[in-house]
């Protein structure tokens, strides 16, 4: 038996549209098919009751971590009156488990999250499905029956909870802010809720989790499974300690775009993709890794860091540092016990060129030339 939400899926006009004629020579019986299918996966359950009992078994990695949260008046402000889709940059699959956090600490209703299918086997992926309220995300997939279905569920799903999503495609490999993907932004949209906000937000972390794993990889290449990445992940773990830090910007009302718009869509996809950028926390460790050099003095790098400062403050970044000397107390000790620099005699050498460029690009899209297209 269907549940509510799926039949409001199957009643939606481009659902019935698309069961009524299939799809390249698809009869409509296989089209329906495929359509219930893609329902029972993307079906998930939320159970607030269990959402902090959460953080007891997953309490070996969140004690490593720091969570700070920045301008959440204006996130409960916004869900006193609103229905909201939180938009964020995305770094780690740390992040799934902090931001949610982040409101949860400050009382504010946990959203449902749209995440990467990958996260859904084994027992992790019985608690996305019925704890968290994950959604199952293929990414990159162009079967006509998947999308339609995708952003018709995301729709109706959103007239009755919020939600939370990456729209990067996945974990940025390189460190630098992706471009944004239109498709939820899309599917909010349809939703047509007379009262709903895009929240941009941003994560920024002193130490990624998975930085080495991502800076060997540099690209998506094959969707691995995540058991596999655990596994690497908890090797990295040892030693690791870092802040999360989320910053939350104003809400940005929609009422006045439609999804029949394409350029409508694509302005706002791209403005949010703008706040979001301008959230990012500029903080020691990314900024040392833009200053350094293969090789190079502690005074060098001292100045080369306030130069850098200096254009970001110009430009209003979200600096999380003040001075060159700063960074460098802050951030030189971490970033040599993970391996990525050596400090001797006054000198500062690269040991991991890509692990140190990851971080740099973290910030590198504050520093381009403004015009620049992404």
């Amino acid at each position: 038996m269907l549940d509510e939400i799926s039949q409001a899926v199957l009643a939606r006009e481009e659902v019935v549209r698309y069961l009524r004629g299939g799809y390249g020579g698809e009869s409509g019986a296989q089209a329906r098919e495929r359509v219930y299918a893609y329902l029972d996966e993307m079906r998930t359950t939320q159970r607030y009751g269990m959402y902090r009992a959460l953080q007891h078994p997953l309490y070996p990695i969140l004690r490593k971590i720091e969570r700070i949260g920045e301008e959440l008046q204006q996130v409960a402000a916004a869900a006193r009156d609103h229905r909201i889709v939180y938009v964020s940059n995305h770094h780690s699959h740390i992040d799934y488990l902090v931001q949610p956090l982040v409101l949860d600490d400050d009382g504010i209703r946990p959203p449902l999250i749209a995440a990467g299918i990958n996260l859904f086997g084994g027992p992790l992926g019985l608690i996305q499905r019925y704890v968290t309220g994950a959604i199952p995300i293929r990414r990159n997939t162009k079967d006509p029956a998947y999308l339609i279905t995708l952003k018709a569920y995301v729709a109706e799903m959103l007239k009755k909870q919020d939600l939370f999503f990456y729209p990067e495609g996945g974990r940025s490999y390189n460190g630098e802010l992706k471009s944004f993907k239109t498709g939820l932004i899309h599917a909010a949209l349809t939703a047509e809720c007379p009262n709903l906000v895009i929240l941009p937000n941003a994560i920024a972390y002193d130490l990624v989790l998975e930085d080495h794993i991502l800076a060997r990889q540099r690209v998506k290449k094959l969707q691995r499974p995540f058991t596999r990445e655990l596994a690497e992940m908890v090797r990295y773990a040892v030693g690791y300690r870092s802040r999360a830090i989320v910053t939350f910007g104003a809400p940005i009302h929609v009422d006045h775009r439609t999804a029949e718009s394409r350029s409508d869509v694509l302005e706002l996809t791209r403005l949010v993709r703008a706040r979001v950028g301008a959230l990012h926390k500029v903080l020691p460790t990314a900024i040392f890794a833009s200053a350094m050099r293969p090789s190079v003095t502690r005074r060098d790098l001292e100045s080369g860091i306030d130069r850098l400062l200096g254009e970001l403050s110009a430009r209003h970044a979200n600096l999380g540092v003040t001075s060159g000397r700063q960074a460098i107390e802050e951030a030189a000790e971490p970033l040599e016990t993970r391996g990525i620099i050596v400090a001797e005699r006054g000198r500062f050498r690269v040991r991991e060129r890509n692990v140190l460029r990851y971080y740099a690009r973290t910030i590198e899209h504050l520093l381009a030339t403004p015009g620049r297209t992404h």
